[in-house]
């Protein structure tokens, strides 16, 4: 079981705070570093000093790091164009040595896109599954040769297809807990679903989805890697764990019920089952940035025992 460190700096974060649990997440043994893209801060925090993008994080993040992969969980497919993506995500690819993964989803958050004069359109899965058509074939296009692109939303003609990544191919993330469509759209473009803060019996019943529609499409369903990502506040004792909750607004009950929480032991063991029903990677969603013991606690009490 792969461990995966996931933040969500629009709650609060500046650059140098990224930095800091990025290079613990190296130091640590954690696989990677994967942040939100958002602008705009949610629930009752104050959000300062303000978002900072994703994949311009992610830049800094790949000349500042040397193993951990870096990625997005999703960057939202309204922020930006396809081509300018594309591009976006093949620097940071070569700048990190071709450590970057893409999540790309539709966008949900309509706030954020007023507070930033971003546009939200009505139809968001269609714009969705034209851009993955746009940027995986983008990188897909022989040097030399150019991609067209021709659909209701965007059109591209005579592109170079440059720059390419480092990588063959930039792994690809799709996820959601959307019964019919997400599941086909995983099957043709993703090398991994992802169901975001799902039951073990949601999970369970998404990932099936997803394997059936790969096989449809003619791919094995085991070609695709499968993960969840899951809230996290672990603590050596109930005292600790009790804490960590009241740092990050949450009652422990709660996160019990629907994370990753409790002594390490109780979190090896709801691991364990995840790992029952097809999960094969787990991104920790950590809260308290500022907590880097919390990541030691589970480096060497919670990793130690799933690896």
């Amino acid at each position: 079981m792969d461990l995966r460190i996931f933040t969500e700096p629009q709650q609060g974060a500046t650059y140098d705070t990224l930095l800091a649990v990025a290079k613990a997440t190296e130091d640590l043994g954690f696989d990677a570093f994967f942040r939100s893209d958002h602008y705009l801060k949610m629930g009752n925090v104050d959000g300062l000093p303000g978002p900072t993008d994703a994949w311009i994080t992610l830049a800094g993040l790949a000349r500042e790091t040397k193993r951990i992969r870096l990625g997005t969980l999703m960057t939202a497919a309204t922020f930006r164009l396809p081509g300018v993506l594309a591009i976006q995500v093949a620097q940071v690819d070569r700048m990190s040595g071709g450590r970057v993964e893409l999540g790309l989803g539709a966008g949900w958050f309509e706030e954020e896109h007023r507070a930033y004069g971003i546009p939200f359109p009505t139809e968001k899965f269609a714009r969705l599954e034209e851009q993955l058509e746009i940027v995986t074939g983008l990188w897909a296009t022989k040097t030399g040769e150019t991609f067209d692109f021709h659909g209701k939303y965007y059109d591209l003609t005579d592109s170079p297809a440059l720059p390419k990544p480092a990588q063959n191919r930039v792994p690809v993330l799709i996820g959601g807990h959307g019964a019919t469509r997400t599941p086909r759209l995983a099957a043709r473009y993703a090398d991994e679903f992802n169901i975001p803060f799902g039951s073990i019996e949601d999970s369970e019943r998404q990932f099936a989805r997803v394997r059936a529609a790969a096989e449809e499409a003619g791919r094995h369903a085991n070609a695709l890697t499968y993960s969840t990502a899951l809230v996290v506040c672990v603590g050596k004792d109930d005292q600790e764990v009790a804490r960590r909750a009241a740092a990050i607004g949450r009652e422990v009950d709660e996160l019990k019920a629907n994370g990753l929480a409790g002594t390490p032991a109780e979190v090896v063991d709801k691991i364990g089952r995840y790992a029952e029903i097809g999960a094969q990677r787990v991104y920790l969603q950590v809260l308290d940035l500022d907590d880097l013991d919390h990541l030691e606690l589970i480096s060497s009490r919670v990793q130690s025992q799933v690896k």
